[in-house]
């Protein structure tokens, strides 16, 4: 019979070999650690999205919806396919009406703009910067990330699994705290640093590819961090710190993503979309 201790050194070099096969590389060259299949976060961000939107209220006013979706569309257009995003190319563009400035997008092709966002971010390109600096968390494979880093610190993959599961409602909150939103829908929790940097440039030439200006991501987070002078900041600035580092980053990836955006434009990308009024509860 195998001893205590050569049990554990078993044990150890099994997750010491799962961790090392479910390293994978970010579209940005970082080595990062998913022991979750796509299919998998596919499922758990698509039943996350439907329960935030049976809590929600969905905007039913066409213009905001009509807008947010001509913002998106381009970005979609551009993105990388395969990997993380949704095996059938679709995304799902919801806006809800609630006045925080929120916004975030799960895997599974999912997408949710709060109105209030659209006070903050007030021109096409800003809230380009917004809805690309989401998507880059999914392509990036953030969610997955860090519910992978949870699995390891709890030092027990067969609790990882059991957390995993749909079917288990103890364990949900887990799984959608994994994704970026609170067990409270509509809150969204903060990603590391690392992970809001490396969305910040992603998104940033996300946006460029497809036509807006990147240097509007920079008037996003120059106007963020003037918002929050001597006051609380914004919700979605709280849970995504503006800070002078962030804005140097994206000053400094504007050359290259100004040279993406002048192809753009010469190649007919020309996005022109139209914000609503916005309604005098935000």
């Amino acid at each position: 019979m195998m001893s205590t201790h050569a049990r554990a050194r078993v044990g150890s070099g099994v997750v010491l070999a799962v961790l090392i096969a479910a390293c994978s590389t970010t579209m940005t060259g970082r080595r990062q650690l998913t022991l979750i299949d796509d299919e998998k976060m596919d499922a758990l961000g698509v039943a996350a999205f439907t329960d935030i939107k049976q809590q929600g209220k969905v905007e039913k006013d066409r213009r905001p919806n009509t807008y947010v979706r001509c913002v998106a569309d381009p970005i979609l257009a551009v993105i990388p396919k395969g990997g993380a995003a949704p095996k059938d190319g679709r995304w799902e563009v919801i806006v809800f009406d609630d006045s925080t400035p929120n916004a975030f997008a799960l895997p599974g092709g999912k997408i949710g703009v709060h109105t209030g966002m659209l006070a903050v971010a007030t021109t096409q390109g800003q809230l380009a910067a917004v809805i690309g600096h989401e998507i880059g968390h999914v392509l990036l494979r953030h969610g997955n990330e860090r519910m992978s880093q949870s699995i390891v610190a709890q030092s027990a993959m067969d609790a990882g699994s059991v957390a995993l599961s749909q079917t288990r409602p103890e364990y949900r909150d887990a799984v959608v705290g994994g994704l970026g939103v609170g067990a409270q829908y509509g809150v969204l929790l903060p990603f590391s640093r690392k992970h809001e940097s490396e969305a910040d440039v992603v998104g940033q030439r996300f946006m460029a590819q497809a036509g807006f200006n990147p240097a509007e991501a920079i008037a996003l987070w120059k106007k963020m961090a003037k918002l929050s002078q001597g006051t609380q900041p914004p919700e979605w600035m709280s849970t995504h710190p503006a800070n002078e580092t962030r804005i140097e980053n994206l000053e400094a990836n504007l050359p290259q993503t100004r040279e993406l955006y002048l192809g753009a434009r010469a190649r007919g990308k020309r996005p022109n979309c139209v914000p609503p009024p916005v309604p005098s509860g935000n």
